[in-house]
């Protein structure tokens, strides 16, 4: 879950390698460091903190190899082996000072290697997983470095992406990937590589992807890509038409501010041209043809947090319209259940980055099992496309804020595509039904953009009035649960509020004890065949004292008479309403934050990409 960045050619790295690492802040940010190679010899320099703390450190050293190295890695941590201290921030050195390496995700057996490393006297001088690594390579290292990495891969376990420069072949990085991310950059006479493709996207935008148990040689003037067996492999240079500038805040406050603006058009290309002429076109998805859809028998949807939650409105959705079975599983608990799962179903797993550790994991566990195995993501060429039967991505652009935004609403949106066009499949949906549904779906991108106008001044007089509350509650009933849901971790992961979350009709069964006058309730009361129960619960609400805060659906004059504060959602059909509610919950959450003086782009203890157990 941390963020790598190595360039080799002719220019100085040392700004190269800190522009890209504040590209990749999101991934990771309690430390950082760079380490540069000039002239034979080897040149650190590490910080705790954000990427300011590590340039004020650069800054005040002013060291000569910044003016003559022109090759270089960079790291930025989030702490999964030891304490946030500079002692354990990367880059890590061998005891000789030879290496030095940059890593992330976890090395499982490193406390075996280090005690074996110990024992054949090597000094240990951090806390981490990393530095076991650079042992290893120097323990193994007789003059040749893509040598010595393939050998020190064979006695790693766990996964992992590193890079590791040397200073007797001054030429040269090498790199090498298990589950987590890697991707170089193809320039003229150098290259760059990177955990994720924004940390050089402003120099190239050409770029390689290394595949699992693949180790990379990179030269100011190629590439060189070698297999597990030791061969050399070929692979193909990849042209992403991503614009720099969509990195960047635009003119916002945050990332986060400008991304949940960004949705309407996150939701038009994720929609776009799949509907044709009122009908679904889901074509591109691989191995999963039309076939496959058709004769699957049951669904499963597999996601971590926010992915969780769009699948549990795929779930309703897909179980509403196809009346197809369908499941919902965490998937860090979906392996360790020994689940029954086989060729009859189509396995689905939602990841915005494709990276996810335990995605990952669980789809292959249902792909060993005969099942076909669907991908939806927003990155291309991310890891789940490479394991996956198919993929459905959902087009909403670079998402630079930790908590999604604009990705959760193309996800939304996806499952709604994929569960229109399983009924189409399974003929449980009228043809003029399935055509004013998808005319619905299409005007959503138009909806989100006149909401956010018209609620964040609303959304804005709540966060003043509630913002210094201890605890917040949100209800719904269907598709509200996960809409609760939703804004309940927004709240929780921006703001640091203790939140909860509950299906309506669960609040008797124990949260109800919870409510007092101080309690603001969110409660999501759009329009639905359900909306009366949830009309009953916001009363319930108020008998204890506590305020209730109601999405309602534009017109719906009966909430009004229960709640104390009504946010008023467009009209549409009330299975969709999940994309517009949505909004209002992030408005929500970003505005508390940002009054009690948080950083909403980089919370505290989470990354972006979590690509670690």
């Amino acid at each position: 879950m941390c963020g790598i960045t190595g360039y080799v050619g002719s220019r100085p790295a040392e700004e190269l390698l800190l522009a890209g690492l504040e590209r990749l802040e999101y991934r990771g940010y309690d430390s950082a460091g760079i380490a540069l190679l000039s002239d034979g010899a080897l040149d650190k320099v590490r910080a705790v903190g954000n990427l300011e703390a590590l340039r004020k450190r650069v800054a005040r050293e002013n060291r000569r190899s910044a003016r003559s190295a022109t090759i270089g890695i960079g790291h930025t941590r989030w702490a999964t082996h030891g304490r946030v201290e500079e002692r354990n921030a990367h880059p890590h050195s061998d005891h000789h000072g030879r290496f030095e390496v940059v890593l992330n995700g976890i090395v499982e057996n490193f406390a075996s290697l280090r005690t074996r490393l110990e024992g054949e006297g090597y000094r240990f001088n951090s806390d981490t997983d990393a530095e076991a690594v650079a042992h290893l390579i120097s323990y193994h290292f007789e003059g040749d470095l893509p040598a010595a990495v393939g050998a020190a891969c064979k006695e790693l376990e766990g996964h992992y992406a590193f890079v590791v420069m040397c200073a007797d072949e001054p030429d040269m990085l090498v790199a090498a990937r298990r589950e987590c991310p890697l991707v170089i950059g193809r320039g003229e006479g150098e290259q760059f590589l990177a955990s994720d493709i924004p940390a050089f996207l402003g120099e190239t935008r050409h770029v390689q992807y290394v595949d699992n148990d693949e180790l990379v040689v990179v030269r100011p003037d190629g590439v060189e890509f070698i297999g597990h067996d030791g061969l050399p492999l070929d692979r193909a240079v990849k042209v992403i038409d991503w614009d720099p500038e969509t990195a960047e805040k635009a003119g916002y406050d945050t990332f986060m501010l400008k991304e949940i603006h960004e949705q309407p058009q996150a939701v038009a290309r994720t929609v776009g041209d799949r509907i044709v002429d009122g009908d679904i076109s889901l074509s591109g998805l691989g191995e999963i043809d039309q076939r496959v859809l058709a004769e699957a028998r049951r669904i499963v949807l597999i996601g971590c947090g926010t992915s969780y939650h769009a699948g549990l409105i795929g779930r309703y959705a897909i179980e509403e319209w196809s009346r197809v079975p369908t499941e919902l599983d965490v998937a860090s608990e979906y392996r360790y259940r020994n689940p029954v799962v086989g060729p009859d179903d189509l396995v689905v797993g939602l990841s915005q980055s494709g990276e996810t550790a335990d995605t990952l994991a669980a789809l292959r566990l249902a792909r060993e099992r005969g099942a076909k195995v669907l991908g939806v993501t927003n990155v291309m060429g991310s890891q789940i496309t490479r394991e996956t039967d198919g993929v459905l991505y959902t087009r909403a652009g670079i998402e630079i804020g930790v908590a999604a935004t604009k990705t959760y609403v193309a996800q939304v949106a996806s499952m709604y595509l994929l569960a229109v066009q399983l009924a189409a499949l399974h003929g449980t949906m009228p043809e003029s039904r399935r055509s004013d549904l998808l005319g619905q779906l299409e005007a959503i991108p138009q909806q989100i953009d006149k909401l956010i106008a018209d609620c964040d001044g609303p959304v804005r007089e709540l966060a003043e009035r509630y913002h210094r509350s201890e605890f917040f509650l949100y209800l719904g009933r269907h598709v509200g649960v996960p809409v609760a849901l939703e804004g309940a971790l927004k709240l929780k992961e921006i703001a640091y509020v203790p939140t909860d979350a509950y299906a309506a009709g669960e609040m008797k069964h124990g949260p109800i004890a919870l409510l007092s006058e101080a309690t603001p309730v969110i409660c999501v009361a759009t329009d639905s065949p359900v909306s009366d129960k949830v009309a009953s619960n916001i009363q319930e609400v108020r008998a204890r004292g506590a305020h209730a805060i109601a999405l309602a659906t534009e017109g719906n004059r009966e909430i009004a008479t229960y709640a104390e504060h009504v946010l008023e959602l467009p009209q549409t059909d009330w299975m969709l309403q999940p994309l517009l509610a949505a909004i209002p919950l992030q408005l929500l959450a970003y505005h508390v934050a940002r009054l009690r003086g948080l950083n909403v782009d980089q919370p505290r203890n989470l990354a972006k990409t979590v690509t670690v157990e």
